[in-house]
């Protein structure tokens, strides 16, 4: 894509045209760099950026463009984070690191995963009584494939300090130093539970997506529970290895007295604690995890509301290995205390459940900031040589949560919403501006800087239900007396008369024999089937708003090259901006209805096709590409590091 097309698509022409001369062509060439700073920001998007800048709220990446360049920067297909990083870390698109959704299956077992890791159980145990002794090692592993930008620059003898990369969990090993990013599981193995206890009237225990509902009794002003902790794996009983605690409630003030394990202290009502550390007992006296987690005490009383974040794995002990070498993470303890090392520390899926509202989620996710930068300013004051690589998901999570206080067309959009709120997201851009700044004043005539981002953003404004589409239009069908909606990941599937499936946000699967457990779909038949599905799905027509939902619909062997695509799913759906697959679709649920209005504060998104959603890079040096793409980043940083 051309920069003239690019502006064109993007409407930000007049805003660069404000800058001065088009960027691109700034900045001459210079000697080969001896050092490389590289930020990443996730869901910076181009559209904004440009308006803020012309605005004059972002002073230094209007410095950056004016010195340097600021160009777009294209996304992977599907333009989702792990996906997209992958292409960074790689120099290749999936077919090269077989990255390809948020969430993948086992097409033996149909049985589903978090694309960028797995743990593969102990090859073999002991069992003492109820107790099962692992004897040889599980094994944590990183999924992704292919060339890793800082394993080659070490080659070269290039210094690494990589924090918090995206798709990088557990950290690839060699002598960089490193801290996992997105993809790093909570204490649970997943993108992170929270628990909210309540004695409300009509509120029950309950699982939500992402948090857990604990109903509990306030008798005498006290409060005794339990923080859910994780499966206990070492006893054949089965079970979690929970802890217990007891709030008591302050019978004159509104506040409380919380008192967990080794931790006791006063909350009052509205404030956080610091980081509270909680060991889960696996096996007495032998074995166990350590997390950390933080408490918010929303209302002491009328009803009772304590809110908990989900259970971290504690960077000072961890359970799992989130840094390279081993050690980095106490390391960085002790420089900067405590601080989340969930892949998405932001509580969106908290703010979609109503366990947080607005101004509440506004607090967690400037905690999340605020640690992010103390960690980036620390380790960036320390750095002489070799390339440095500092991870912000605050652009990304936050638009997510709050693009409904941007686009009036959103269901969400109100103007009361945007006069409360509608400040969050151009004081989060302002933030990364001043950011972007620390790392230009650490810059001389022998530093590469590179600021980029992974994709833009669109309003998620209608979700699309691909099962129910495939159900309606007869590629999946339900067992006799099977209801929609009532089953979790494909409950009462007829296997045998389904021929395709969504898993994920933009996969589809065909139900293949020999593949799948129950395939039914024949090789001599694949062709024709995908044909049909994609020029089906193209002309779906949106009855409510006139627009197409699906932009188009890829065959993974036409966009991708390289061993991994064999792996791939079986088409890719690329979405109109404002649609977006369905919450259902996700976790395979068939919904009720195909398409409807997306009336969860996740408002905003990238999961479309990657035609909308171009990246950001802004540069100190000209970067000689007309069409520089995640991809080509690692090989240019390459040549002029560690060429």
């Amino acid at each position: 894509m051309t920069r003239r097309k690019f502006l064109e698509m993007a409407g930000i022409a007049a805003g660069v045209a404000a800058l001065g001369a088009p960027a691109i062509l700034r900045g001459a060439e210079r000697r080969r760099a001896r050092r490389c700073i590289a930020l990443g920001v996730d869901g910076m998007d181009p559209t904004l950026t440009a308006q803020f800048m012309a605005a004059g709220r972002l002073p230094n990446c209007s410095r950056l463009a004016r010195d340097g360049m600021f160009h777009a920067l294209g996304t992977s297909q599907p333009p989702q984070s792990p996906v997209a990083w992958s292409n960074f870390i790689s120099g290749g698109n999936p077919g090269t690191h077989g990255i390809f959704d948020f969430i993948a299956r086992d097409a033996a077992t149909l049985t589903p995963y978090l694309s960028t890791s797995r743990l593969a159980p102990p090859g073999h145990s002991l069992t003492l009584g109820h107790w099962r002794f692992p004897l040889t090692g599980g094994d944590m592993r990183n999924l992704r494939q292919g060339p890793t930008l800082w394993v080659e620059l070490e080659k070269r003898g290039v210094p690494c300090t990589v924090l918090r990369m995206p798709a990088n969990f557990p950290p690839t090993s060699g002598r960089s130093h490193a801290l996992s990013g997105l993809g790093t599981p909570d204490i649970h193995g997943g993108y992170g539970i929270f628990t909210d206890y309540t004695d409300r009237l009509g509120e029950r225990t309950r699982d939500v997506a992402g948090g857990h509902f604990e109903r509990v009794h306030v008798r005498d002003g006290v409060v005794e529970t339990i923080l859910p902790g994780p499966a206990n794996t070492f006893d054949t009983r089965g079970g979690n290895a929970d802890v217990a605690f007891t709030f008591w409630v302050d019978p004159a003030a509104p506040a409380g007295r919380l008192r967990i394990q080794d931790a006791d202290f006063i909350l009052r009502e509205g404030e956080w604690s610091d980081w509270v550390a909680v060991r889960f007992s696996l096996v007495p006296h032998l074995a166990g995890a350590s997390g950390i987690c933080r408490f918010l005490l929303k209302s002491a009383r009328n009803p009772f509301e304590l809110f908990v974040t989900p259970v971290n794995i504690d960077p000072a002990d961890p359970v799992l290995p989130i840094a390279a070498p081993s050690g980095y993470s106490q390391e960085l303890v002790r420089r900067v205390g405590r601080f989340y090392t969930q892949g998405m520390a932001e509580a969106t899926n908290a703010l979609s459940a109503g366990a947080l509202d607005d101004t509440r989620y506004r607090e967690q996710a400037m905690q999340v900031l605020d640690e992010s930068r103390r960690l980036y300013r620390t380790e960036l004051a320390r750095f002489r040589e070799g390339f440095f690589f500092h991870y912000f998901s605050t652009l990304d999570l936050n638009s997510h949560a709050f693009w409904r206080t941007l686009d009036t067309g959103h269901p969400l959009y109100t103007p009361e919403l945007a006069r409360q709120q509608g400040d969050f997201l151009p004081g989060l851009y302002e933030a990364m501006d001043r950011e972007i700044g620390h790392a230009m004043a650490a810059c001389d005539d022998e530093t590469l800087l590179i600021v980029l981002s992974d994709h833009g953003f669109s309003s998620f404004r209608r979700q699309f239900d691909l099962n129910s589409w495939l159900l309606e239009n007869g590629y999946a069908a339900l067992r006799r007396g099977a209801e929609r909606g009532d089953s979790e990941y494909f409950g009462g599937t007829d296997w045998g008369a389904t021929r395709a499936y969504g898993l994920g946000i933009n996969s589809l699967y065909l139900n293949l024999r020999g593949r799948e457990p129950d395939g039914c779909v024949v090789a001599a038949e694949k062709e024709r089937l995908r044909d049909e599905i994609i020029a089906r799905l193209e002309a779906v027509i949106d009855p409510v708003t006139g627009e197409k939902p699906i932009h188009g619909v890829y065959r993974p062997e036409s966009i991708y090259t390289g061993a991994e695509v064999r792996h791939a799913p079986d088409l890719i759906v690329g979405y109109n901006p404002h649609h977006r697959a369905s919450w259902d679709t996700i976790l395979g649920k068939y919904g009720q209805a195909v398409l409807s209005d997306n009336r969860d504060p996740w408002s905003g998104d990238h999961c479309m096709d990657r035609a909308f959603l171009s990246g950001c890079l802004f540069s100190n040096r000209r970067i000689p590409q007309e069409n520089p793409a995640l991809e080509t980043l690692a090989p240019y940083i390459l040549e002029n590091l560690g060429g």
